[in-house]
């Protein structure tokens, strides 16, 4: 019996990226590819019963983002004991991140607004959907995906200048 729907494996070919640059946006690297594995486990179990006409990428999104929620509750939960605090931060970044002065921005962000501009400029899902994610209205999910690209360009253009 054919559903219409294109194999597991090209929908995760397809969204793959997209689905990783959101959640390293709302969550950072370091906690990015966890979401994201979680992400894809999730949506293979419940693909078998999405509808052939959905919207692949906004499910992915909304998933991606049920998942960093978890994430990041988790991380509230987590004790994190240490007999010595480090007196210097490692300064070497992990393999394979590039743009790792915009991560750094992204992070800066108030949620809402990194969020905003996750979904909507990274994920590519439209400001409806990006409200419907974020519980508010299309306008306010617009303003805010605004005010955080707003305040990334002020970010990363001044700190471009500043090296100059």
């Amino acid at each position: 019996m054919k559903t219409g729907k294109p194999p597991f494996e090209g929908v995760v070919a397809e969204h793959s990226a997209t689905v990783l640059r959101v959640c390293r946006a709302v969550l950072g690297v370091d906690e990015a590819d966890d979401a994201w594995s979680e992400t894809f486990l999730a949506a293979m179990r419940a693909y078998p019963d999405l509808p052939a006409d959905a919207n692949l990428q906004a499910w992915l999104v909304t998933i991606a983002h049920r998942k960093a929620i978890d994430v990041t509750r988790a991380r509230q939960r987590r004790a994190l004991p240490v007999e010595n605090v480090p007196e210097v931060a490692t300064t070497v970044p992990a393999p394979g991140d590039q743009d790792d002065e915009l991560w750094h921005a992204l992070k800066a962000l108030p949620d809402k607004q990194r969020h905003a501009v996750a979904y909507h400029h990274l994920g590519g899902l439209a400001y409806n959907e990006v409200a419907e994610i974020l519980g508010g209205t299309t306008d306010a999910a617009r303003r805010a995906a605004a005010d955080g690209m707003k305040a990334l360009r002020t970010s990363l253009m001044g700190s471009k200048g500043a090296t100059r």
